[in-house]
């Protein structure tokens, strides 16, 4: 692979404020480099410290690192302890009244819960799991709105030593079927119903049909949590109501003491092929990645009020709601709706209610906030915040500087998160007390983490250049396998190009001549026009830097002159245009990112759209818009696509 170029220029900075620094679970960058210099001079040593300082175990390991059957590392592999017991147990002394859960529902109805009562609530199902039968390694699916039951669940779950999978509440009942069948759960727990934006919305309708759909053998029981009191489908032979259940139940529940290599959950993501992947995460290696990125990236004190907006389907749910904030006693929001209703400024009123004082959310999410009122964070009052954060892709920094500016009011450090669904935990990111920010870059490795740039030999590339983004080391809360398919995890994440001695990320990057990575998109996503390899990421920002584009995703598509060509989808400010109009304002754009960056990135297409496709989650369906680019068929499941009507739209050239 040659380089990817980089064609982004920006070179703003932004020191952390000293009031930040001062106060910071590591202060400065000095104590940031010298965690990392000690991580690099004593590897296991560090790791093993921390892992003993940091967690509680039923039994203290020996041995802190095994390579012996490489990738396939496990991390202190002969301790024992629960997860459940690190997150409640811990805490039943220092903090029994302590709030641990704010829920606002989507009616805006406000519970609380405090860490003795959730710890009640957690030993009562988790009775009530035994009760069914389900013991250490079952594996149960959960098919679950937003809430606290989501979050008693799991634990419950953890408490007993079972594996969960949780579904996000919005995929479909063939998504249902197909990790149910690959995981050969023995129960699932569900919902009646859940409510979103004003709406009511069903649930256990699709486990039904996922059960019909054949294959499902496996499951025993349906445990279902009345929500709603909508209309359901029972089922007497397997359907049991969750207070039912319960009822009667014992609320102590002695924890499970698991090794620390026990499967702790499987959560699936999609493949390039389709078939769902079930990463597996294990017990204690995962949550201390919860728990260290908690620390240094979030900077957690005891009086913060922590709110990460992600849905616990979701691996940024799994660990920064349901394990890391309870894991560090802290308090946090749980929100069960969207950031738009019953108005656009849901999210800044909630900031201001609950004092919020570290907020982390999706750039997509801002990006839609920018676009529903760039000015409403004005009208509440935000001053309770002190660290943002942002998490799934990376961030164009216009939406980074609105951020920055407007919500944060420039006193707020923004930790720009890198990780994945199977790296478990934060992997780069800024230090909110140590590391000046430049707008778009998630900066440094976190100590502990050897994060690399590598052309397709396996080569380092110097700095200033692109390549593929490695891990040159194992670390503790990695992937440690595919559910049922040690060849797949081999072959996807430890490729032989490599030596099979990498873990491949699967991401373009640059790193800048001062150390910091700049994510430039996935592999597949990096263009090669006329022999210059781009990256999405460049090509997308410099449009959002336009005053009229609120987001914009950019594929490639074959080209006989170019090679590639850049095919541009953009949602504008205004209503979407037509004809003259829609000309006029796509070669707009094209002189704009002519100038931003460079002729070579001039977007042959450019498509508007009323809205971009998106799951339900809000990662943008970029495979869809590759389809659409090229001109093919669309084949693939658009289930979980939350608006299907603009596939339409985006296939309709501008000019």
């Amino acid at each position: 692979m040659s380089t990817i170029e980089s064609v982004l220029n920006e070179t703003r900075v932004f020191p952390p404020p000293a009031e930040c620094v001062a106060q910071a679970n590591v202060s400065g960058m000095e104590a940031y480099r010298e965690l990392f210099a000690k991580s690099e001079k004593d590897y296991e040593g560090f790791w093993g410290k921390i892992a003993r300082d940091n967690l509680i175990w039923h039994k203290q390991f020996t041995k802190v690192l095994n390579e012996t059957n490489a990738p396939f590392y496990t991390w202190y592999e002969d301790g024992e302890l629960n997860v459940s017991y690190n997150c409640l147990d811990r805490h039943l002394e220092s903090k029994p009244h302590k709030t641990a859960i704010i829920f606002e529902a989507d009616n805006g109805q406000v519970t609380k819960i405090t860490y003795k009562e959730l710890y009640h609530r957690v030993c009562r199902f988790a009775n009530g799991l035994k009760k069914l039968g389900i013991q250490k390694g079952d594996r149960v699916l959960i098919y679950l709105p937003m809430s606290i039951e989501a979050v008693v669940a799991m634990q419950a779950c953890a408490r007993i030593g079972a594996i969960h999978s949780v579904v996000f509440g919005g995929f479909s009942a063939k998504s249902v079927q197909e990790r149910i069948i690959d995981a050969k759960a023995r129960l699932v727990i569900t919902a009646d119903g859940q409510y979103r934006g004003g709406k009511e919305m069903a649930l256990k309708p699709a486990v039904d049909e996922a059960l019909g759909m054949g294959g499902c053998g496996s499951i025993e029981k349906v445990v279902v949590y009345k929500r709603t009191g909508g209309e359901v489908t029972w089922n007497a032979a397997h359907d049991i109501w969750w207070h039912d259940l319960e009822e009667g139940l014992p609320d102590e529940c002695p924890p499970t003491f698991v090794g620390a290599e026990h499967p702790l959950f499987i959560l699936y993501t999609s493949g390039s092929t389709g078939k769902p992947k079930g990463v597996q995460h294990s017990s204690a290696g995962y949550l201390l990645g919860a728990v260290m990125s908690m620390k240094w990236v979030f900077d957690i004190k005891s009086n913060d009020v922590f709110w990460c907006t992600a849905d616990v389907g979701w691996v940024t749910g799994h660990t920064y709601v349901t394990y890391g904030p309870l894991a560090m006693g802290a308090t946090e929001i749980i929100f069960e709706g969207v950031p738009t209703y019953p108005d656009a400024g849901r999210f800044w009123r909630m900031i201001q209610d609950h004092k919020v004082s570290i907020f982390y959310t999706a750039p997509t999410a801002i990006r839609s906030l920018i676009k529903a009122g760039a000015d409403l964070p004005k009208n509440y009052n935000l001053s309770s915040l002190r660290i943002l954060g942002t998490v799934g892709e990376p961030i164009n920094p216009e939406a980074w500087m609105w951020y920055y500016n407007t919500v944060g009011q420039g006193r707020c450090p923004i930790v720009d998160t890198w990780w994945q669904t199977e790296t478990g935990g934060h992997m780069i990111s800024p230090l909110p007390g140590a590391t000046p920010l430049k707008p778009g870059s998630c900066t440094l490795p976190l100590p502990g983490i050897m994060a690399a740039i590598v052309d397709e030999t396996g080569a380092d590339v110097e700095w200033g250049k692109g390549g593929f983004l490695v891990i040159k080391k194992p670390w503790p809360s990695m992937i440690r396998t595919i559910w049922g398919d040690p060849d797949r995890f081999k072959a996807s994440y430890y490729p032989a190009d490599f030596g099979g001695k990498y873990y491949l990320a699967g991401d373009g990057a640059n790193r800048d001549l001062d150390g910091y990575f700049w994510i430039m998109g996935r592999i597949d996503d990096v263009l090669n026009v006329s022999g210059h390899r781009l990256g999405t990421m460049e090509i997308e920002s410099a449009l959002v830097a336009h005053p009229l584009v609120a987001e914009a995703a950019v594929v490639g598509r074959p080209d006989d002159m170019t090679g590639e060509a850049v095919c541009a989808f953009v949602v504008l400010k205004q209503a979407r245009p037509s004809g003259a109009d829609a000309k006029k304002i796509a070669d707009e754009l094209r002189t704009h990112v002519a100038k931003e960056i460079g002729a070579i990135a001039k977007p042959k297409d450019i498509r508007f759209g009323d809205n971009l496709p998106k799951t339900r989650s809000g990662k943008i369906m970029r495979r869809l818009l590759r389809a659409i680019a090229k001109g093919e068929e669309i084949t693939q499941d658009i289930t979980t696509l939350e608006n299907p009507a603009i596939l339409q739209q985006l296939k309709e050239p501008a000019a």
